[in-house]
Protein backbone atom coordinates (compact mmCIF):
# COMPACT_ATOMS: atom_id res chain seq x y z
CA UNK A 1 0.00 0.00 0.00
CA UNK A 2 1.43 3.62 -0.43
CA UNK A 3 0.68 6.55 1.62
CA UNK A 4 -3.09 6.90 0.06
CA UNK A 5 -3.90 3.89 1.49
CA UNK A 6 -4.00 2.38 -2.43
CA UNK A 7 -2.73 -0.66 -3.78
CA UNK A 8 0.22 -0.67 -6.36
CA UNK A 9 -1.35 0.31 -9.78
CA UNK A 10 1.47 -0.09 -12.33
CA UNK A 11 -0.68 0.19 -15.64
CA UNK A 12 -2.55 3.54 -14.07
CA UNK A 13 1.36 4.73 -13.39
CA UNK A 14 2.07 3.63 -17.11
CA UNK A 15 -0.99 5.73 -18.81
CA UNK A 16 0.70 8.86 -16.36
CA UNK A 17 3.84 8.75 -18.53
CA UNK A 18 3.06 9.33 -22.08
CA UNK A 19 6.43 8.39 -24.00
CA UNK A 20 5.37 4.98 -22.95
CA UNK A 21 2.75 4.87 -25.38
CA UNK A 22 5.10 5.31 -28.22
CA UNK A 23 6.15 3.05 -30.61
CA UNK A 24 10.28 2.48 -31.28
CA UNK A 25 10.90 0.61 -34.45
CA UNK A 26 7.14 -0.45 -35.33
CA UNK A 27 6.97 -1.88 -31.45
CA UNK A 28 5.83 -1.16 -28.13
CA UNK A 29 8.86 1.05 -26.17
CA UNK A 30 10.10 -0.91 -23.48
CA UNK A 31 12.43 1.60 -21.62
CA UNK A 32 14.81 0.22 -19.21
CA UNK A 33 17.52 2.72 -19.20
CA UNK A 34 16.13 5.08 -16.01
CA UNK A 35 19.37 4.84 -14.34
CA UNK A 36 20.47 6.87 -17.24
CA UNK A 37 17.49 9.30 -17.16
CA UNK A 38 14.14 8.45 -16.22
CA UNK A 39 10.86 9.31 -17.93
CA UNK A 40 8.52 12.52 -17.02
CA UNK A 41 4.99 11.62 -15.88
CA UNK A 42 2.26 14.05 -17.58
CA UNK A 43 2.04 16.07 -13.95
CA UNK A 44 5.71 17.20 -14.64
CA UNK A 45 5.53 17.87 -17.97
CA UNK A 46 2.05 19.86 -17.48
CA UNK A 47 3.32 22.03 -14.65
CA UNK A 48 6.31 22.74 -16.49
CA UNK A 49 3.99 24.21 -19.47
CA UNK A 50 2.18 25.99 -17.16
CA UNK A 51 4.97 27.92 -15.95
CA UNK A 52 5.96 29.08 -18.86
CA UNK A 53 3.04 29.37 -20.53
CA UNK A 54 1.12 31.84 -17.62
CA UNK A 55 3.78 32.38 -14.77
CA UNK A 56 6.91 32.89 -15.98
CA UNK A 57 9.04 35.59 -15.04
CA UNK A 58 12.50 35.71 -12.92
CA UNK A 59 12.76 35.69 -9.31
CA UNK A 60 14.02 37.53 -6.62
CA UNK A 61 14.49 40.35 -8.88
CA UNK A 62 11.23 42.14 -9.79
CA UNK A 63 8.32 44.05 -7.49
CA UNK A 64 5.57 43.21 -10.10
CA UNK A 65 3.14 40.16 -9.76
CA UNK A 66 4.66 37.75 -12.28
CA UNK A 67 7.97 37.58 -10.29
CA UNK A 68 6.37 37.73 -6.99
CA UNK A 69 3.88 34.68 -7.90
CA UNK A 70 7.24 33.23 -10.00
CA UNK A 71 9.34 33.78 -6.64
CA UNK A 72 6.84 32.03 -4.49
CA UNK A 73 6.70 28.82 -6.53
CA UNK A 74 10.20 28.58 -6.65
CA UNK A 75 10.88 28.89 -2.81
CA UNK A 76 8.15 26.57 -2.39
CA UNK A 77 9.81 24.00 -4.33
CA UNK A 78 12.67 23.96 -1.98
CA UNK A 79 10.29 23.68 0.71
CA UNK A 80 9.04 20.53 -0.91
CA UNK A 81 12.73 19.40 -1.47
CA UNK A 82 13.53 20.10 2.27
CA UNK A 83 10.37 18.08 3.83
CA UNK A 84 11.11 15.09 0.72
CA UNK A 85 14.30 14.53 2.28
CA UNK A 86 13.54 15.48 6.00
CA UNK A 87 16.32 17.93 5.93
CA UNK A 88 16.03 20.67 8.92
CA UNK A 89 15.82 23.78 7.41
CA UNK A 90 14.90 25.40 3.77
CA UNK A 91 18.09 27.12 3.03
CA UNK A 92 20.12 23.64 3.22
CA UNK A 93 18.75 23.06 0.09
CA UNK A 94 20.64 24.65 -2.43
CA UNK A 95 19.56 24.10 -6.25
CA UNK A 96 22.38 23.06 -8.87
CA UNK A 97 22.20 22.04 -12.39
CA UNK A 98 22.72 18.40 -11.28
CA UNK A 99 24.36 16.01 -9.05
CA UNK A 100 27.66 16.57 -10.86
CA UNK A 101 27.44 20.61 -10.41
CA UNK A 102 26.52 19.48 -7.10
CA UNK A 103 29.60 17.85 -6.21
CA UNK A 104 31.87 20.15 -7.75
CA UNK A 105 30.61 22.89 -5.77
CA UNK A 106 31.75 20.63 -2.20
CA UNK A 107 35.05 19.96 -3.83
CA UNK A 108 35.91 23.32 -5.64
CA UNK A 109 34.46 25.59 -1.95
CA UNK A 110 34.69 23.31 1.35
CA UNK A 111 37.55 20.92 -0.07
CA UNK A 112 39.74 24.21 -1.70
CA UNK A 113 39.16 25.82 2.02
CA UNK A 114 39.62 22.54 4.15
CA UNK A 115 42.14 20.23 2.62
CA UNK A 116 46.12 20.55 2.70
CA UNK A 117 48.78 18.02 1.47
CA UNK A 118 48.62 14.55 2.55
CA UNK A 119 44.91 15.01 3.54
CA UNK A 120 43.00 12.13 2.44
CA UNK A 121 39.57 12.25 0.38
CA UNK A 122 37.97 8.55 0.90
CA UNK A 123 35.88 7.33 -2.10
CA UNK A 124 35.14 3.98 -3.31
CA UNK A 125 36.13 2.01 -6.59
CA UNK A 126 31.71 1.79 -7.17
CA UNK A 127 31.95 5.41 -7.68
CA UNK A 128 30.15 7.71 -10.93
CA UNK A 129 32.99 9.54 -12.44
CA UNK A 130 30.78 12.83 -11.11
CA UNK A 131 32.33 11.22 -7.63
CA UNK A 132 35.45 10.81 -8.53
CA UNK A 133 36.12 13.59 -11.01
CA UNK A 134 35.82 16.87 -8.52
CA UNK A 135 38.48 15.33 -6.00
CA UNK A 136 41.07 14.48 -8.76
CA UNK A 137 41.16 18.44 -9.50
CA UNK A 138 40.93 19.16 -5.67
CA UNK A 139 44.02 16.66 -5.51
CA UNK A 140 45.75 18.87 -7.78
CA UNK A 141 45.27 22.53 -6.46
CA UNK A 142 45.67 21.20 -2.78
CA UNK A 143 48.15 18.18 -2.98
CA UNK A 144 45.28 15.65 -0.74
CA UNK A 145 45.24 12.50 -1.77
CA UNK A 146 42.19 10.42 -3.05
CA UNK A 147 41.66 6.90 -1.93
CA UNK A 148 39.23 4.18 -2.64
CA UNK A 149 37.27 1.26 -0.86
CA UNK A 150 37.40 -1.88 -2.44
CA UNK A 151 34.48 -3.69 -4.16
CA UNK A 152 33.90 -7.76 -3.75
CA UNK A 153 33.25 -9.77 -6.84
CA UNK A 154 29.83 -10.28 -5.71
CA UNK A 155 29.23 -5.82 -5.74
CA UNK A 156 29.39 -5.51 -2.00
CA UNK A 157 30.92 -3.13 -0.58
CA UNK A 158 32.41 -3.80 3.45
CA UNK A 159 31.78 -1.12 6.49
CA UNK A 160 34.57 -3.12 7.89
CA UNK A 161 36.55 -1.46 4.79
CA UNK A 162 35.75 1.58 5.53
CA UNK A 163 36.47 1.25 9.14
CA UNK A 164 39.90 0.26 8.25
CA UNK A 165 40.75 3.08 6.09
CA UNK A 166 39.03 6.09 7.20
CA UNK A 167 41.96 7.79 9.49
CA UNK A 168 43.20 11.05 11.42
CA UNK A 169 43.82 12.11 7.64
CA UNK A 170 40.90 11.59 6.27
CA UNK A 171 38.78 14.73 5.91
CA UNK A 172 36.09 13.73 3.18
CA UNK A 173 34.41 10.44 2.66
CA UNK A 174 32.51 10.82 -0.82
CA UNK A 175 30.30 7.76 -1.38
CA UNK A 176 27.75 6.53 -3.95
CA UNK A 177 24.41 5.89 -1.86
CA UNK A 178 23.21 3.09 -4.77
CA UNK A 179 26.02 2.18 -7.38
CA UNK A 180 24.50 2.95 -10.55
CA UNK A 181 26.45 -0.10 -12.27
CA UNK A 182 25.87 -2.39 -9.30
CA UNK A 183 22.84 -1.43 -7.53
CA UNK A 184 24.79 -1.84 -4.19
CA UNK A 185 23.12 -0.13 -1.65
CA UNK A 186 26.19 1.52 0.52
CA UNK A 187 25.30 1.84 4.33
CA UNK A 188 25.03 5.31 4.31
CA UNK A 189 24.46 6.11 7.84
CA UNK A 190 27.35 3.40 9.51
CA UNK A 191 29.55 4.64 6.75
CA UNK A 192 28.64 8.56 8.27
CA UNK A 193 29.08 7.34 12.07
CA UNK A 194 32.42 6.14 10.98
CA UNK A 195 33.35 9.43 9.26
CA UNK A 196 32.16 12.02 11.86
CA UNK A 197 34.05 9.77 14.54
CA UNK A 198 36.88 10.34 12.90
CA UNK A 199 36.69 13.95 12.30
CA UNK A 200 35.99 13.60 8.48
CA UNK A 201 32.71 14.85 6.79
CA UNK A 202 30.72 12.79 4.33
CA UNK A 203 29.32 13.56 1.44
CA UNK A 204 26.80 11.57 -0.40
CA UNK A 205 25.92 11.15 -4.66
CA UNK A 206 22.36 10.46 -4.01
CA UNK A 207 21.72 10.19 -7.75
CA UNK A 208 20.27 6.81 -7.45
CA UNK A 209 19.22 6.73 -3.47
CA UNK A 210 16.36 9.56 -4.00
CA UNK A 211 14.84 7.37 -6.90
CA UNK A 212 14.86 3.59 -5.25
CA UNK A 213 14.27 4.31 -1.62
CA UNK A 214 12.89 6.93 1.37
CA UNK A 215 15.60 9.05 2.04
CA UNK A 216 15.61 10.87 5.94
CA UNK A 217 18.94 12.82 5.99
CA UNK A 218 18.20 13.87 9.92
CA UNK A 219 18.14 9.87 10.14
CA UNK A 220 21.22 9.21 8.10
CA UNK A 221 23.23 12.37 9.53
CA UNK A 222 25.37 12.84 6.11
CA UNK A 223 26.96 16.03 5.88
CA UNK A 224 26.22 16.94 2.10
CA UNK A 225 23.28 14.92 -0.22
CA UNK A 226 23.31 15.50 -3.73
CA UNK A 227 20.98 14.42 -6.61
CA UNK A 228 19.54 15.51 -10.30
CA UNK A 229 15.81 15.77 -11.00
CA UNK A 230 15.87 13.91 -14.35
CA UNK A 231 16.31 10.71 -13.25
CA UNK A 232 13.54 11.35 -9.85
CA UNK A 233 10.88 11.84 -12.81
CA UNK A 234 11.50 15.15 -13.30
CA UNK A 235 13.13 17.64 -16.14
CA UNK A 236 17.00 17.75 -16.91
CA UNK A 237 18.79 20.83 -15.78
CA UNK A 238 18.03 20.86 -12.43
CA UNK A 239 19.74 19.23 -9.19
CA UNK A 240 20.05 19.31 -5.15
CA UNK A 241 22.61 19.41 -2.91
CA UNK A 242 22.02 19.43 0.73
CA UNK A 243 24.23 20.42 3.01
CA UNK A 244 24.34 21.10 7.02
CA UNK A 245 23.88 24.50 8.06
CA UNK A 246 26.46 24.94 9.68
CA UNK A 247 29.34 23.87 7.36
CA UNK A 248 27.19 25.84 4.16
CA UNK A 249 27.60 29.12 6.06
CA UNK A 250 31.69 28.38 6.48
CA UNK A 251 32.08 28.04 2.94
CA UNK A 252 33.10 30.03 0.64
CA UNK A 253 30.97 30.90 -2.14
CA UNK A 254 31.68 28.84 -5.60
CA UNK A 255 30.48 31.37 -8.12
CA UNK A 256 29.57 35.23 -8.22
CA UNK A 257 27.09 37.55 -10.00
CA UNK A 258 23.86 38.46 -9.43
CA UNK A 259 21.62 37.05 -7.16
CA UNK A 260 24.26 35.69 -4.64
CA UNK A 261 25.59 38.87 -3.25
CA UNK A 262 23.98 41.41 -0.77
CA UNK A 263 26.35 44.47 -1.28
CA UNK A 264 28.82 44.67 -4.31
CA UNK A 265 31.27 48.05 -4.41
CA UNK A 266 34.11 48.50 -6.61
CA UNK A 267 36.11 47.60 -3.82
CA UNK A 268 34.26 44.58 -2.86
CA UNK A 269 31.63 42.25 -2.23
CA UNK A 270 29.88 41.14 0.92
CA UNK A 271 27.93 37.59 -0.10
CA UNK A 272 23.79 37.34 0.39
CA UNK A 273 22.81 34.58 3.38
CA UNK A 274 21.98 30.80 2.23
CA UNK A 275 20.58 29.66 0.31
CA UNK A 276 21.31 32.66 -1.82
CA UNK A 277 25.18 32.52 -1.68
CA UNK A 278 25.71 29.61 -3.35
CA UNK A 279 22.91 30.30 -6.55
CA UNK A 280 24.41 32.84 -8.52
CA UNK A 281 22.92 33.92 -11.77
CA UNK A 282 19.23 33.22 -12.94
CA UNK A 283 18.28 29.64 -11.12
CA UNK A 284 16.37 26.95 -13.20
CA UNK A 285 13.07 28.28 -12.36
CA UNK A 286 11.13 26.30 -14.47
CA UNK A 287 13.01 23.29 -13.49
CA UNK A 288 12.70 23.54 -9.63
CA UNK A 289 9.34 23.93 -10.05
CA UNK A 290 8.70 20.70 -12.46
CA UNK A 291 11.46 19.01 -9.42
CA UNK A 292 8.49 19.88 -7.05
CA UNK A 293 6.18 18.66 -9.17
CA UNK A 294 7.99 15.20 -9.79
CA UNK A 295 8.64 14.57 -5.72
CA UNK A 296 5.11 15.46 -5.09
CA UNK A 297 3.98 12.28 -7.92
CA UNK A 298 6.33 10.26 -6.70
CA UNK A 299 5.47 10.98 -2.75
CA UNK A 300 1.68 10.56 -3.86
CA UNK A 301 2.31 7.00 -5.07
CA UNK A 302 4.83 6.32 -2.06
CA UNK A 303 9.00 5.71 -1.95
CA UNK A 304 8.23 3.00 0.03
CA UNK A 305 5.51 1.31 -2.17
CA UNK A 306 7.78 2.39 -5.24
CA UNK A 307 10.69 0.23 -3.66
CA UNK A 308 8.54 -2.95 -3.18
CA UNK A 309 7.78 -2.64 -6.50
CA UNK A 310 10.82 -2.61 -7.99
CA UNK A 311 12.05 -5.36 -5.94
CA UNK A 312 9.58 -7.37 -7.09
CA UNK A 313 10.34 -6.27 -10.60
CA UNK A 314 14.43 -7.02 -9.59
CA UNK A 315 13.94 -10.51 -8.21
CA UNK A 316 11.67 -11.79 -11.40
CA UNK A 317 14.44 -10.18 -13.82
CA UNK A 318 17.00 -11.92 -11.91
CA UNK A 319 15.13 -15.26 -12.27
CA UNK A 320 14.03 -14.89 -16.12
CA UNK A 321 17.78 -13.64 -16.66
CA UNK A 322 19.68 -16.44 -14.69
CA UNK A 323 17.94 -18.76 -17.81
CA UNK A 324 19.50 -16.90 -20.37
CA UNK A 325 22.56 -18.85 -22.05
CA UNK A 326 25.93 -17.06 -21.28
CA UNK A 327 24.52 -14.18 -19.25
CA UNK A 328 26.40 -12.85 -16.61
CA UNK A 329 25.16 -10.58 -13.63
CA UNK A 330 27.68 -7.68 -12.62
CA UNK A 331 26.98 -7.18 -9.35
CA UNK A 332 24.62 -9.77 -7.06
CA UNK A 333 24.94 -7.89 -3.56
CA UNK A 334 22.45 -8.35 -1.45
CA UNK A 335 19.83 -5.86 -0.54
CA UNK A 336 20.36 -4.17 -3.75
CA UNK A 337 18.53 -1.76 -5.94
CA UNK A 338 16.91 -2.51 -9.31
CA UNK A 339 19.60 -2.19 -11.34
CA UNK A 340 21.03 -5.18 -13.64
CA UNK A 341 24.77 -4.80 -15.25
CA UNK A 342 25.10 -8.16 -17.35
CA UNK A 343 27.42 -9.32 -19.81
CA UNK A 344 26.68 -12.58 -22.46
CA UNK A 345 29.65 -13.95 -23.43
CA UNK A 346 28.86 -14.10 -27.52
CA UNK A 347 28.25 -10.44 -27.76
CA UNK A 348 30.14 -7.36 -26.70
CA UNK A 349 27.54 -5.55 -24.86
CA UNK A 350 27.47 -2.54 -27.73
CA UNK A 351 25.74 -5.54 -30.04
CA UNK A 352 23.29 -6.48 -27.54
CA UNK A 353 21.94 -2.91 -26.52
CA UNK A 354 21.42 -2.62 -30.50
CA UNK A 355 19.91 -5.72 -31.38
CA UNK A 356 17.23 -5.48 -28.39
CA UNK A 357 16.87 -2.28 -29.55
CA UNK A 358 15.38 -3.23 -32.93
CA UNK A 359 12.57 -5.16 -30.49
CA UNK A 360 12.11 -1.44 -28.66
CA UNK A 361 14.04 -2.68 -25.59
CA UNK A 362 16.04 0.78 -24.05
CA UNK A 363 19.06 -0.72 -22.27
CA UNK A 364 22.50 1.41 -22.09
CA UNK A 365 25.69 -0.56 -22.97
CA UNK A 366 29.22 1.14 -21.79
CA UNK A 367 31.06 1.87 -19.15
CA UNK A 368 28.44 3.69 -17.51
CA UNK A 369 30.80 6.30 -16.34
CA UNK A 370 32.80 4.12 -14.40
CA UNK A 371 35.62 3.50 -15.51
CA UNK A 372 37.30 2.39 -12.66
CA UNK A 373 35.03 0.34 -11.59
CA UNK A 374 34.75 -1.61 -14.87
CA UNK A 375 38.51 -2.01 -14.56
CA UNK A 376 38.23 -3.72 -11.17
CA UNK A 377 36.12 -6.81 -13.19
CA UNK A 378 38.68 -6.19 -16.04
CA UNK A 379 35.70 -5.07 -18.55
CA UNK A 380 35.69 -2.69 -21.28
CA UNK A 381 31.47 -2.42 -20.85
CA UNK A 382 28.34 -4.00 -19.78
CA UNK A 383 24.85 -3.96 -20.96
CA UNK A 384 22.57 -2.37 -17.67
CA UNK A 385 18.76 -2.46 -17.62
CA UNK A 386 17.60 0.06 -14.61
CA UNK A 387 13.95 -0.67 -13.82
CA UNK A 388 11.89 2.17 -12.61
CA UNK A 389 8.80 2.64 -10.98
CA UNK A 390 6.50 2.16 -14.40
CA UNK A 391 8.30 -1.36 -15.59
CA UNK A 392 6.70 -4.24 -15.30
CA UNK A 393 6.86 -8.11 -15.70
CA UNK A 394 6.11 -8.06 -19.49
CA UNK A 395 8.74 -5.48 -19.88
CA UNK A 396 11.38 -8.08 -18.45
CA UNK A 397 9.56 -11.12 -20.82
CA UNK A 398 10.10 -9.11 -23.76
CA UNK A 399 13.92 -8.31 -22.63
CA UNK A 400 14.42 -12.02 -22.64
CA UNK A 401 12.87 -12.73 -25.32
CA UNK A 402 14.75 -9.98 -27.04
CA UNK A 403 18.19 -11.33 -25.43
CA UNK A 404 17.51 -14.58 -27.03
CA UNK A 405 17.65 -13.34 -30.12
CA UNK A 406 20.78 -11.98 -29.56
CA UNK A 407 21.88 -15.97 -28.89
CA UNK A 408 20.77 -16.97 -32.29
CA UNK A 409 22.48 -14.44 -34.51
CA UNK A 410 26.07 -14.36 -32.07
CA UNK A 411 25.51 -18.68 -31.54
Amino acid sequence: MNMMGKAYDVEAICRDFPILAESVRGKRLVYLDSAGSAQKPRQVIDTIRQVYEAEYANVHRGLHFMSEQASVRYERARATTRAFLNAEYDHEIIFTKGTTEAINLVAASYGVANLGHGDEVLISFAEHHSNIVPWHLLQNRTGCVVKAVPVDEDGTIHLSDFEAMITEKTKIVAITHVSNVLGTVLPVKEIARLAHERGAVILVDGAQGVVHMPVDLRDLDVDFYAFSGHKLYGPSGIGVLFGKEALLEAMPPYQGGGGMISTVTIDGTTCADLPDKFEAGTPPIAQAIGLAAAIDYVSGVGMSAIAKHERGLLNYATQRLSAVEGLRFIGTAAGKASVVAFTMDCAHPHDISTIIDQNGVAVRAGHHCAQPLMERFDLPSTARASLGMYNTTEDIDVLVDSLEKVLEIFR
